[in-house]
């Protein structure tokens, strides 16, 4: 009988469900940190048609040329709030509306892929987000859903059955998996205010927060999903998250060039 033999392992006895085992400090490899993570919103902007996509995509194209980096991640809009209305109606469990509701900016991905066809742009699954730094080498511009691939697997929110990850999230995770220090949120608005702007118009901009303290304001709209902020205080490659206006000529091309324009929400530490 041959002898069994065990690897030894720094978590080979750990359960695994205590956090005081692991004593493990590490900080992840970079994979690509000068990658751009743009995320183009879908009701803010690709719900808006032609008149406002279409200049976002040359400030894109025009940064892409110029030598930047830039990974596009597409959201969904109306159509999948719709979805999310409906699913929610007939009782369906959030991982159901997570499933569906993917569809959409997947939908939306595929179209800016055509419309940047002429320019390298590539539609990716999330299968084949491990080919994204040959893509990049080659000088293409790839384009992928926003929407993380939980699926049924995603948890719910503390509220309601809407999916708390949605494509604000997917984009952040995307460039935390990459090791960029920032990731850009392109929406119809001049980033972060009070309130929100388009009822209240009393409400002020704020160009730059930390993360801590706006978790301790409580505002009632935060312009990106609110798991977003909480992933900015855990995470160890992603520093800052900016929201631009895209509807504002110059905002994304003045972004993708590292400028402080719209808002900025920063980790404090």
């Amino acid at each position: 009988m041959s002898e069994r033999r065990t690897l030894t392992s720094h978590l080979g006895d750990a359960p695994l469900t205590d956090t005081t085992t692991t004593g493990i400090d590490y900080r992840p490899v970079a994979v690509m940190p000068d990658v751009k993570v743009v995320k183009i919103g879908g009701q803010s902007v690709m719900d808006r048609g032609r008149e406002a996509v279409f200049p976002i995509l040359d400030e894109v194209v025009a940064a892409r040329e110029a030598g930047v980096p830039i990974l596009i991640c597409a959201g969904g809009g109306t159509r999948a709030r719709h979805i999310y209305a409906v699913a929610s109606e007939l009782e369906m469990p959030t991982g159901v509306l997570a499933a569906l509701g993917s569809y959409v900016p997947r939908q939306n991905a595929r179209m800016l892929q055509m419309l940047l066809a002429s320019h390298g742009g590539l539609y990716i699954d999330t299968d084949d987000f491990e080919k994204l730094p040959l893509y990049i080498q080659l000088g293409c511009l790839p384009i992928m859903t926003g929407m993380p691939p939980f699926g049924y697997w995603e948890k719910r929110g503390p509220e309601g059955r809407v999916p708390p990850n949605r494509t604000d999230a997917g984009a952040f995770l995307s460039a935390e998996f990459l090791g960029a220090p920032r990731v850009i949120y392109i929406k119809d608005e001049d980033g972060l205010f009070t309130d929100d702007p388009k009822k209240n118009p009393d409400a002020v901009h704020i160009p730059r927060i930390s993360a801590q303290e706006l978790i301790a304001r409580d505002l009632v709209d935060v312009v990106i999903e609110r798991v977003c902020i909480d992933y900015l205080l855990r995470a160890r490659a992603v520093r800052e998250i900016q929201v631009v206006n895209g509807l504002v000529p110059g905002q994304v091309r003045a972004a993708l060039a590292g400028e402080d324009v719209g808002s900025i929400i920063y980790h404090e530490g």
